[in-house]
């Protein structure tokens, strides 16, 4: 109900991960929700990219068949294993998953009867130093003192394990504290201390680990306020760069250009500070840190954005040195400088001129992102004008030409249409079997699903389905991290996975695609979602050729698909979905766009919590149900006060326009006023309505939510899975 929650903006990522960047993908997208850095559950060296895994991390068992199972259905089931298997790798890998379950449900003893006697060694290596945590958790738990803590620290004292257990100790001996800031500053229990002494005091070392390893938690960026009011004169370089990094990853743009400012100079760190003033309407400064940018560093590839950047800030006719100067040597962004340029010469009053431009878009760049533009919009202008062959052909060329468009998915649906409404049957049905194909995971996809009669559901019929889910069995290794944390997430052990990974995680600002694919997963896991999703879907921009071959081997494994498309309050939200006679994967996909599954998520527009219903409408629906009105903001960070509310209010959208899934969704994000404003304009053929919208962000949030609906269906329903395995199986 607030403004559509969409990923954060590509300038996030460090330029050195990014390299090129399309013009369509570094259009400045409004965040309208907080910093969403959430505070995470508070809990080596890794062995990087290209990590082979020996052990059981890397096998098949019927345990690690087990850890996704509910703790009250695997108890017997692992117990009997125990029993069997007790000599074994599977035996000791179901042990230690029973014992963890036993210590959430407060059994002491019975956790330190599974766990084996103390001295006893574990036969999976890799889980030792955590056996040592959780007996001595137990031993707590119990009463007693935690004499396994001894034999962890004797022989695990740089350990991400050895940190939780000093976090404990050090509650009564200051000593262990001191210890864990020493000899674990990046882990989470680290950065809890740090934080909790500088309540009591300022000190420049601890406002320093915050910054550089507390950056989800809700306190980091009034801690890199402090570090810089109070210890600015006294910051390194490199120090600066820290916190401009963390300012850049917190939205803070104006605050890290000043900080970028003062880092070691590099390409990231000028356009960083050019950019970032920028965004900040600091325009002087923008501008003299692109220029300074183009001289020292004419060939970095942040100098061929920096300078369409600067473009931006400049006069029109000034404008066009800086483009030209793209074009001459960045030719991977000459398409989209010609195209600003084209644009600026028709404010110039030089039409010839821009046109010229635009040919020479076509003619010398033909698989740009902005010949894409220029095709798909000519193709749909030739549709308007009823030359149906005209946009068919356009369509065509921008598939051929540019296959891994972001515009691809929509010109190949398009081109099956046109040719449905040409009569052209059999080239309709290829081109929409093709979208299928090559473009799975599009809304476009969808479409065309439902233009070959699969059971998918259209917009007029969506909201009744109630689809078959079937979940993952099983979760397969990382490609980064330590065997130690593969084993801890296979187990489902999340918690203590991710703190861990922030011992091994040194790369933070310049990661490998591994390392930034096992921090998504792995945030997810915590339920860090929203920084999660965005790690795992920015893998898309990396243009460095073995980086984009290993994203695309990546993104083909299940651990992708599963994190970027997660299925968090699966109970409540088939719940109330069914009383709601709501199909739960609809309910799913638009909780996924507003607020990616975050229950205490506000937008800039007042909406809260999951589904993000704005407190004035809550009001209006407690009213409607005779509920009570009191705390309402409070309610509304509630998941299933959320979702009850946020369903209802689904519900009514789709009554209000019979049932009509793509009014009722429109309807959810832009308000019922605007859509019937534009229903009573005409409605027409549905596609050419949603491509109408007038509000550039309902017009995606419709594509966002029905595409994300079409997501989990082919990801989770066995049936469309297997159809559509028929087209994308290599």
């Amino acid at each position: 109900m607030g403004k559509r929650l969409t990923d954060r903006f590509k300038e996030q990522l460090p330029l050195l991960l990014l390299g090129g960047i399309s013009l369509a993908s570094l259009a400045l997208i409004l965040f309208v929700g907080q910093a969403a850095r959430r505070a995470l559950p508070n809990g080596a060296t890794s062995p990087g990219q290209g990590t082979t895994v020996s052990g059981a991390a890397s096998g098949t068992s019927e345990a690690l068949r087990l850890a996704l199972q509910p703790p009250e259905i695997r108890q017997d089931l692992l117990q009997q294993m125990i029993t069997s298997e007790q000599n074994t790798t599977d035996g000791e890998l179901a042990r230690y998953l029973l014992a963890t379950d036993l210590l959430d449900q407060g059994q002491a003893a019975e956790a330190l009867t599974t766990l084996g006697e103390e001295g006893q060694k574990s036969r999976e290596e890799a889980l030792t130093p955590y056996v040592l945590l959780k007996r001595g958790q137990a031993q707590i738990l119990a009463g007693e003192s935690p004499t396994s803590w001894n034999e962890l620290l004797a022989n695990y004292d740089t350990h991400g394990a050895t940190a939780e257990a000093r976090y404990e100790l050090g509650k009564r001996d200051p000593a262990q504290w001191e210890a864990l800031l020493a000899k674990h500053p990046s882990h989470p229990k680290a950065v809890e201390v740090a934080l909790q002494q500088l309540k009591t005091g300022t000190s420049k070392d601890n406002l320093l680990l915050v910054a550089a390893h507390g950056l989800y938690r809700d306190e980091y960026e009034a801690s890199l306020d402090r570090l810089t009011k109070e210890y600015g004169k006294e910051l390194t370089p490199e120090q600066w760069e820290t916190v401009g990094f963390g300012y850049w990853e917190n939205l803070q743009y104006g605050k890290a250009s000043e900080a970028y400012g003062k880092a070691p100079p590099s390409p990231t760190s000028l356009y960083r500070t050019g950019r970032g003033a920028q965004i900040a309407n600091k325009k002087v400064v923008a501008i003299a840190a692109f220029q300074k940018l183009a001289k020292t560093y004419p060939n970095a590839p942040e100098t061929g954005l920096g300078l369409i950047k600067l473009a931006d800030s400049l006069p029109s006719k000034t404008a066009l040195g800086p483009l030209d100067q793209v074009m001459k040597n960045f030719p991977d962004r000459a398409g989209e400088a010609l195209l600003k340029k084209a644009t600026i010469l028709e404010k110039l009053k030089s039409p010839t001129s821009a046109k010229d431009a635009r040919t020479s878009i076509l003619s010398q760049h033909s698989d740009s992102e902005a010949a894409s533009q220029l095709r798909l919009s000519r193709a749909h202008k030739a549709a308007e004008a009823n030359d149906l062959a005209t946009a068919q052909q356009l369509a065509e060329e921008l598939v051929t030409a540019a296959p891994q468009s972001e515009l691809a998915a929509e010109a190949s649906f398009w081109s099956g249409k046109w040719a449905q409404q040409q009569g052209q049957t059999e080239n309709a049905r290829q081109a929409y079997e093709r979208t299928l194909a090559q473009y799975p995971e599009s809304y476009f996809a969808w479409r065309s699903a439902v233009m070959l009669d699969w059971n998918v559901g259209d917009f007029d019929s969506v909201r009744y389905l109630a689809p078959e889910v079937s979940l993952p069995q099983q979760r397969e290794a990382l490609p980064a991290g330590s065997e130690t944390l593969q084993l801890l997430y296979r187990l489902g052990q999340d918690a203590d996975a991710w703190s861990l990974w922030q011992t091994e995680f040194k790369n933070i600002q310049n990661p490998t695609v591994a390392e930034q694919f096992t921090d998504g997963v792995l945030r997810v896991g915590v339920g860090d979602n929203l920084d999660g999703i965005f790690m795992l879907t920015s893998l898309a921009w990396r243009d460095e050729p073995t980086e984009k071959a290993e994203y695309q081997k990546l993104k083909a494994t299940p651990a992708y698909w599963q994190t970027v498309y997660p299925f968090p309050f699966s109970d409540l939200i088939q719940t109330w979905s069914q009383q709601r006679q709501l199909n739960p994967l609809l309910v799913t996909a638009l909780m996924r766009q507003e607020s990616r599954f975050e229950p205490k998520i506000r937008s800039g527009a007042g909406a809260i919590g999951l589904m993000q219903v704005i407190p004035s409408t809550a009001d209006w629906i407690v009213g409607q149900l005779g509920e009570s009105k009191t705390d309402l903001d409070t309610k509304l960070e509630t998941p299933n006060e959320n979702i009850k509310l946020g369903t209802w209010y689904l519900d009514y959208t789709h009554q209000e326009y019979s049932n009509n899934t793509m009014f009722a969704v429109a309807s959810y994000n832009a308000g019922p006023g605007a859509v019937a404003g534009w229903v009573a304009k005409g409605y027409g053929d549905p596609d050419v309505f949603v491509k109408n919208i007038p509000f550039n962000e309902t017009q995606g949030y419709v594509e966002a939510v029905l595409g994300g609906y079409w997501n989990y269906l082919r990801l989770y329903n066995p049936t469309i899975n297997r159809q559509l395995a028929q087209f994308t199986a290599p």
